[in-house]
């Protein structure tokens, strides 16, 4: 046949509005975070990717809860996660500290958006490491440093310092140290409880001392806010090479003991 059929225009596909909200006011919050910091207002950004790691945390149960998950919100929600937890704090950081590295000469200044750019980049590296390892990883655990629990730590550090109305340039020689390594422990191949194996259903009974637990930290919380995050993060930080380093010796322990 000489005539040739017409072509059916490709047909669009909607998206699911509930979770994807949650995920741009995630996305909104970095991006408040980065306004923020460039107008001096570093309490006011780190509170900011806070609020985006807990909108992070709701979308994907919302979409479960309803379940509306599709590969389109997988991938905004990652996209989101590099402008929150990985532009958002390297940026912070830079304007807050990094920045005053300059005042020491050409090379420290140069180290200072380095140490930053060192951060975004395992940020990026992070999540895109996760993308390609969902079905396969245990998800009881995280391999490396979750992007939003490495955010905290430097914007909690950012809010309990500035809390006390000291300068980010006093520790202009200790932000990059913090930085790197959480840059690289995101990258890492330690093993950090992802806590996704805790009981979240309303019908799954837990031990009362938990709910006691709950309380305390709460109070720790109204107390100093600030603090009691960036100790808790710090914690949450170094459990993966500790938790890591003590099974890989239990494991030969126990190797040995076989063998013998």
């Amino acid at each position: 046949m000489s005539e040739h059929m017409p072509v059916r225009p490709p047909r669009h596909r909607g998206i699911y509005l509930l979770p994807n909200l949650f995920t741009t006011g995630a996305m909104f919050a970095g991006f408040y975070a980065i306004i923020a910091s460039i107008g001096g207002h570093y309490t006011d950004a780190a509170v900011a990717v806070f609020i985006a790691a807990v909108l992070d945390g709701m979308d994907g149960r919302v979409a479960r809860m309803t379940g509306t998950q599709t590969e389109f919100g997988v991938q905004y929600d990652s996209l989101s996660d590099l402008i929150s937890f990985g532009l958002a704090p390297a940026l912070v950081m830079y304007t807050w500290s990094l920045s005053a590295l300059r005042d020491f000469g050409p090379l420290w200044g140069k180290l200072g958006w380095a140490c930053a750019f060192i951060y975004a980049a395992c940020a990026a590296l992070r999540l895109a490491r996760f993308n390609t390892q969902v079905g396969v990883a245990d998800k009881r655990y995280f391999q490396g440093l979750a992007s939003p629990a490495a955010a905290a730590v430097c914007m909690s550090f950012v809010w309990s310092v500035d809390k006390f109305g000291l300068p980010g340039s006093e520790f202009c020689f200790v932000t990059p140290a913090i930085m790197v390594i959480t840059g690289l422990l995101m990258v890492s191949r330690f093993r950090y409880f992802s806590f996704k194996s805790l009981p979240t259903d309303e019908r799954q009974r837990v031990p009362f001392a938990w709910m006691v637990g709950a309380v305390l930290l709460l109070a720790l919380l109204i107390l100093d806010t600030a603090r009691v995050l960036f100790v808790g993060f710090t914690l949450y930080l170094l459990s993966g090479p500790v938790w890591t380093i003590w099974g890989l010796l239990t494991h030969r322990r126990r190797v040995r003991r076989n063998a013998a």
